[in-house]
């Protein structure tokens, strides 16, 4: 079912799609809002979100509220609606997802976004809009300035990101030493004869198989994110990635020795930045001494080095591997959002997320402590 809402400012008009078939539909409006908003991530792509609501979503809980201007797209936010442990509006694309935003045109004088938030505001008559995993910048920061209602704005998720530069540009920024180790592992990765190739749209399918499995290969014996390992997960990058590739929104890279497939990357791709998602690699490869993380950044930079892209984010995360390249730390916000009415959802979310912080806080002394007593002497 769709509803349509009632004309706003100037023309902008609203509507509100809880169909999973209006929402395959906006296929091409969507991307062509999606290309006219400079700050959006490859996890606001059509491809990306209609492909996590069939893997993810609840039937009847789709919310898409849409904003036009003479027909066309002008505005888009992209939510589901969830009960626990509120009741709030938060956005598609869910934990697999590492960026979370709206859909603005950057020719927006304004009143798209002031449309866009005042269908938000009604929408929030009975839930919270909790919107986590924005990355600094994002689009919905102008919904955020324009909120009349209790609004907060914490802390989330940490990135690390780097310029989106050559590789031979990334070396230069290291210190001597570790710079002459990378261009060392560099010129391995050359004598062992691996070769790596982009992967064309009608081979993405079976590409991403290989990487599954590779992946699979890899953390065998390991802590693994296990969702990784699930047949939604599967079915989603299958139906996401080829289309994402064709568009231009993301790249499939093979590594081969030998004629065989050692490891398979994901990389997806949009105005703002580029982003290594996923890869699997044979464990065989580190046998033979080869860094893959050098590997892979290596080929990631090639989509970069000559682009007007933003940043080549390392995503979530803040593993010791990748600060050896002296990434930018980069912290998504969570804004949340409500009216008078729901505020006192708004406070039960801010005590949960100052409850979380103080557990890690116990935590990371916790583990200091016991870190301190295990090396102290007898």
């Amino acid at each position: 079912m769709t509803t349509t809402a009632h004309p706003t400012l100037a023309a902008h008009s609203t509507e509100l799609v809880t169909d999973e078939r209006d929402f395959a539909a906006l296929a091409g409006a969507w991307g062509r809002l999606y290309q006219r908003c400079g700050t959006a991530t490859p996890f606001q792509s059509h491809a990306w979100l209609h492909s996590w609501w069939r893997s993810y979503g609840v039937p009847g809980r789709l919310r898409l509220i849409l904003v036009r201007h003479g027909g066309e797209l002008v505005g888009a936010a992209p939510l589901m609606l969830v009960h626990r442990p509120l009741p709030a509006l938060v956005p598609l694309g869910g934990a697999i997802s590492d960026y979370a935003d709206v859909l603005l045109a950057d020719a927006d004088d304004g009143r798209a976004a002031a449309a866009l938030t005042e269908e938000l505001a009604r929408a929030a008559r009975t839930a919270l809009i909790d919107f986590r995993e924005v990355r600094p910048g994002g689009a919905v920061e102008r919904v955020y300035d324009r909120w009349r209602g209790p609004c907060r704005k914490v802390p989330d998720s940490l990135c690390l990101e780097l310029p989106a530069v050559s590789m031979d540009e990334l070396v230069t920024r290291l210190p001597s030493s570790k710079a002459q180790r990378v261009r060392a592992k560099l010129r391995k990765l050359g004598s062992l004869g691996v070769r790596r190739e982009a992967v064309p749209p009608e081979g993405v399918d079976a590409a991403l198989g290989r990487l599954l499995e590779l992946h699979r290969l890899q953390w065998q014996g390991r802590k693994v994110t296990t969702e990784h390992l699930q047949s939604r997960f599967r079915e989603h990058l299958v139906r996401s990635v080829g289309p994402m590739v064709r568009s231009g929104d993301a790249v499939v890279t093979e590594f081969r020795l030998d004629d065989e497939v050692v490891a398979v990357d994901l990389t997806l791709l949009s105005p703002s930045l580029a982003g290594g998602y996923l890869y699997g690699a044979h464990p065989g490869l580190r046998e033979r001494k080869a860094d893959v993380a050098v590997m892979l950044l290596d080929a990631c930079t090639q989509h970069t080095g000559t682009s007007e892209r933003g940043a080549l984010s390392l995503l979530r995360g803040d593993e010791p591997y990748k600060h050896h390249w002296r990434p930018r730390p980069v912290v998504n916000q969570r804004l949340l959002l409500a009216r008078r009415r729901t505020a006192p959802l708004l406070t039960a979310a801010l005590c949960d997320v100052a409850a979380r912080q103080r557990v890690k806080e116990v935590l990371r002394r916790w583990k200091e402590h016991r870190d301190r007593t295990e090396h102290r002497p007898d």
